[in-house]
């Protein structure tokens, strides 16, 4: 890092994400884009969004959501406006875009106790100062500067100097690039008038977000699920890309360990039903439809695969002022060859199989590994989700309301946070002891893997989540022909004990005698029966939560439950939907986990 950070700054406006050559770039591929090209469709998603930007009020604080909503909604306003009035000089735009940075001006203050806010706001108000900064006035200009300085950097420079309690400047979870990446592109914004201050700031950024960039390693996975995947992406991109348009580099941020195949996290746990593999305080949400950051890591890491896989997924109305900062046209030549299995490691580590890329009802399962004390956990090691025929047969219910009392409060095994349904292991897919949640302290690591042609499985051991197993294993196989899932349950048991084996569902279930259970949903169809032991039938149970959790209105528990386990438990259970041909997979000759490799 040179002594001078800014030494390098370029001093003309705008210098943040797209340059006036950028702009120059895209205009031009417009003009020349067909009418029904996609870049067209992002181009009409614009400015559809900027025109309704201005037929709305500027966001109140004392709204539902309070200022983490006022500063997104800020945020996203005046990147649409800012950009749309770049591409068409309609100056109703850069007016309304003034207007909602003076608004936003005007707030006492981005509420820096959450210091969330304030880094959207600032990233909100840099980007429009810049890229507004010939059309405002001087002294709208000045209140703009004023503002950031005020409201953004003095506080920054407060957290990192430990004035302000502020956890995230040496964290590694979301904040941690949120927060440096919001205050990286306001410090850039104003750095010709506040050289010292942004210099403070970018100096103590650039030391703060490797912590958090070396949450990618090694193999890109985000370890706080897919929709925090995204947040924490977004804003580790603001930052590298603002820090290359106005320095011309990024010192080194972009070459963390594992960031360059980030982009497949979302690509390839995401199932056929566009639903991911949900963990931690995500679940039963698609990516969403603003994943524009994959046109930023195809560009500089040179995988056009982003760029095909964020094109096939487009529709209309996904637009937005980022597709067009970052668009990369569709690859031409053959489609991407994903591959059908693959596993992430990490702090999180995950294991995805699938049947195929190229079929809407294919099958696919995940499942996952790790520890429970990662940010945003909750207590699911080994949780699996399984999609088929369309439909998502095991779910993941995802976060409770972030404001229960002590939903946060996660330290000891009596924290309220674990008292709630959804964070606890009794609504996860994963195997229950007494009906008790997992040891806070669990970890599961992926012991062994085959990833063949016809067939797919990982094993786990999940030994230290579970305080009453002297052993505890668990496998899911994708079974030969990949038509059927296999979960197969191995525990050494200290004292007589309940297991319980239980799966989430929005599926209806039909309980059948000889433990089996027909779950069926939108005409479609899915056989589950108890293959070991014999003799355990299947129960429906209810997710009603209490009065102030989220209902869970919808959803049930398919359960087994087998009292007064002792000494060697094996349980296994086989999912097989009914496919369009009418078949349905036979049950495997059961093996032990150790013998899975044998085949089935």
């Amino acid at each position: 890092m040179p002594t001078r950070i800014l030494a390098a700054l370029d001093k003309s406006h705008p210098r943040l994400l797209m340059k006036e050559a950028d702009l120059a770039n895209l205009q031009s591929r417009l003009a020349q884009a067909p009418k029904d090209s996609p870049l067209q469709g992002l181009y009409r998603d614009l400015l559809s969004a900027a025109d309704k930007a201005l037929q709305e009020e500027p966001p109140a604080t004392d709204s539902p959501g309070g200022m983490l909503r006022v500063s997104k909604q800020t945020l996203a306003r005046i990147y649409t406006l800012g950009l749309a009035w770049r591409l068409t000089r309609k100056e109703t735009y850069a007016a309304q875009a003034r207007d909602l940075m003076l608004h936003a001006a005007a707030f006492p203050d981005w509420n820096p106790k959450h210091f969330l806010d304030t880094a959207e706001m600032s990233n909100a108000l840099g980007v429009g100062y810049d890229w507004l900064y010939d059309y405002l006035d001087a002294a709208s200009r000045e209140t703009i500067r004023q503002a950031l300085v005020d409201k953004a950097m003095k506080p920054g420079l407060d957290a990192y100097e430990g004035r302000l309690h502020a956890t995230w400047t040496t964290g590694t979870n979301n904040w941690n690039l949120v927060c440096n990446g919001g205050l990286v592109v306001g410090a850039l914004a104003i750095a010709e008038t506040d050289g010292e201050l942004s210099e403070a700031i970018l100096s103590h950024a650039l030391q703060s977000m490797p912590l958090a960039m070396a949450s990618y390693a090694p193999d890109g996975l985000w370890p706080e699920g897919p929709v925090y995947w995204w947040y924490a992406t977004r804003y580790a991109v603001y930052a590298i890309a603002s820090l290359q348009s106005a320095l011309g580099s990024d010192f080194g941020l972009s070459d963390s360990p594992g960031f360059s195949n980030t982009g497949f996290h979302p690509i390839l746990t995401t199932g056929p039903t566009g639903m991911g593999l949900n963990y931690a305080d995500a679940g039963g949400e698609t990516m969403g439809k603003d994943m524009s950051v994959l046109f930023w890591l195809a560009r500089r890491f040179d995988q056009p695969v982003f760029s095909a896989y964020l094109h096939k997924g487009l529709k209309k109305g996904d637009g937005t002022a980022e597709h067009l900062l970052w668009y990369q046209p569709p690859p031409q030549g053959a489609a991407a060859d994903f591959p059908l299995d693959r596993r992430f490691r990490g702090p999180v580590e995950l294991a995805v199989m699938r049947s195929a890329w190229d079929d809407p009802g294919a099958l696919f399962v995940g499942v996952k590994a790790g520890y429970n004390t990662v940010s945003h956990a909750h207590l699911d090691l080994g949780n699996f989700e399984l999609d088929a025929l369309g439909t998502r047969w095991a779910r993941d219910l995802g976060s409770d309301k972030y404001g229960l009392p002590g939903y946060f409060d996660h330290q000891g095994s009596d924290a309220p946070r674990w008292s709630y349904f959804r964070p606890s292991s009794r609504s996860h897919n994963v195997p229950l002891l007494d009906n008790q949640n997992q040891g806070l302290d669990g970890k599961a690591t992926f012991v062994e893997f085959e990833f063949k042609p016809d067939r797919a499985f990982a094993i786990l051991d999940l030994t230290s989540a579970y305080p009453k197993a002297r052993k505890a294993m668990r496998g899911i196989a994708v079974l030969p022909g990949r038509r059927a899932v296999l979960t197969q349950d191995e525990f050494e048991m200290e004292s007589p004990c309940e297991f319980a084996w239980g799966m989430t569902t929005d599926a209806k279930i039909e309980i059948q005698p000889g433990g089996k259970a027909l779950l069926s949903r939108d005409n479609r169809r899915l056989m589950a029966q108890i293959l070991s032991p014999s003799g355990a039938e299947f129960a429906v149970e209810s997710t009603a939560n209490e009065k102030g959790q989220r209902d869970n209105a919808g959803v049930s528990r398919l359960m087994a439950r087998l009292p007064g386990q002792r000494g060697d438990v094996r349980v296994a259970v086989l999912l097989a939907p009914e496919w369009k041909d009418g078949a349905s997979a036979p049950p495997p000759a059961l093996r032990p986990l150790s013998a899975w490799k044998e085949g089935f």
